[in-house]
């Protein structure tokens, strides 16, 4: 549960209450170095928590009296069982993206930037953006595992 109110809670609150501040005010042409310190304290407990998550839920799975067999989508709950890992899959394909191809090239952006303080690159800003919109992805993907898990659970 704690690794679930983590990620939930982390991506909520970037979501929902970091990211309009950051876009909406000028924090980021003051300090352009602020989504990397978030992302340094976030990302470790993130990968962290979405382990958890995988781990304890195959465990779960394996255990669950409506299991029938890998690939065997004969109830309710393994059909939300399915939809559950999809977005799962879909969720950490997004936090790669995120972690090891956004962050890099926003890092890169960042050093042109203080080479050149006087110019906001268009790539640091497409970049900011690019990452706010794939972390609200990744919450909602979040939300609907919780309905899946909802679903699972009840039938």
């Amino acid at each position: 549960m704690a690794a679930t109110v983590v990620l939930i809670g982390g991506l909520f609150y970037f979501s929902v209450i970091l990211a309009p501040i950051l876009t909406n005010s000028s924090i980021l042409q003051k300090d352009p170095t602020i989504l990397e310190a978030i992302r340094r304290r976030f990302n470790p407990l993130a990968w962290l928590s979405l382990t958890v998550l995988i781990v304890t839920g195959l465990i779960q799975m394996t255990g669950n009296p409506s299991y029938s067999g890998l690939l065997l989508f004969d109830n309710t709950w393994a059909f939300a069982i399915l939809l559950k890992h999809i977005a799962i899959i879909v969720m950490v394909t997004l936090a790669v993206v995120q972690t090891w191809v956004l962050q890099p090239r926003l890092s890169r952006a960042l050093l042109l930037q203080a080479i050149h303080p006087d110019t906001q690159t268009e790539e640091h800003t497409r970049l900011v953006h690019r990452t706010m919109r794939l972390t609200q992805i990744n919450l909602l993907l979040g939300i609907l595992v919780l309905l899946l898990t909802a679903v699972a659970r009840t039938s």
